[in-house]
């Protein structure tokens, strides 16, 4: 029988990244909507635009299966669509067909990452979940649930700062030469407007990882990068922060 778990990512950077784990199961990619798992096909849009705006993005899910287990992430693009796009799905696929759901997102620096979870998790409240009672832990009720924040579940910060440790390993003058990029930029020859992105707690750290992926891949987004660079590979999945997010999907997907 197979299990089908549904994974919600705060944004695309965040669906690649966890995409590099899941490959460690033997899940392959779905590209073919006739190859796609029936269960999943409510979740694909039918029309299009979206709510009449040919600007937005159409909101499908990235799929991955095999014999035993079917996974459906979700991209919410943004912190404040993670609870609606969970209960949008779930209103179209019922939870208790699910066999586990997961929550990742960012820290950042406005919320501490307990703050954030305590927000999350009131706003789930309403759709009967098996939430969990602390970070990271993964509560095992049908179906299960947990909720996983970036970068360890306590520290401020985003997925960079993951990307960070991983570059220190895998690409290391890269990285050398990206952060001293960033920090010698003139900022006098800047307006506070080209500075608003820079300037966020995160802004640095996204500036020199945006840095190192535009040499791998130039031209193409971070997730680009996220997908076909070595990132996450036997390396750095020994780190303890790589694995943190490891336990965490084994604990969503595996029986």
């Amino acid at each position: 029988m197979v299990r089908y778990c549904y994974i919600v990512g705060e944004g695309p950077q965040d669906i690649e990244f966890l995409i590099c784990f899941l490959k460690y199961y033997g899940l392959k990619r779905v590209t073919l909507l006739s190859k796609l798992d029936s269960f999943w096909e409510p979740l694909v849009p039918k029309t299009f635009p979206i709510n009449d705006d040919l600007m937005k993005r159409v909101p499908v899910p990235v799929f991955l299966q095999n014999a035993e287990l079917s996974v459906a992430l979700h991209s919410a693009i943004g912190i404040t669509r993670l609870s609606n796009t969970i209960e949008e799905s779930l209103a179209i696929i019922p939870a208790s067909d699910i066999f586990g759901i997961g929550i990742f997102l960012d820290a950042d620096d406005v919320e501490t990452p307990q703050e954030r979870f305590d927000k999350l998790i009131a706003e789930l409240s309403p759709l009967g979940l098996s939430l969990p009672p602390t970070l990271g832990e993964v509560m095992k009720g049908s179906p299960r649930c947990g909720i996983f924040i970036a970068p360890n579940n306590s520290d401020p910060g985003t997925l960079e700062d993951l990307l960070l440790e991983c570059a220190k390993l895998n690409y290391p003058n890269l990285l050398s030469m990206s952060t001293n990029y960033v920090s010698a930029i003139d900022t006098n020859q800047l307006t506070n407007n080209d500075l608003k992105e820079l300037n966020k707690p995160a802004g640095k750290n996204k500036a020199v990882i945006s840095s190192i992926s535009s040499i791998l891949r130039p031209g193409k987004a971070l997730q680009v990068s996220i997908q076909d660079n070595r990132w996450i590979d036997e390396k750095t999945m020994e780190l303890d922060s790589i694995k943190l997010v490891k336990k965490f999907l084994d604990e969503v997907i595996l029986p």
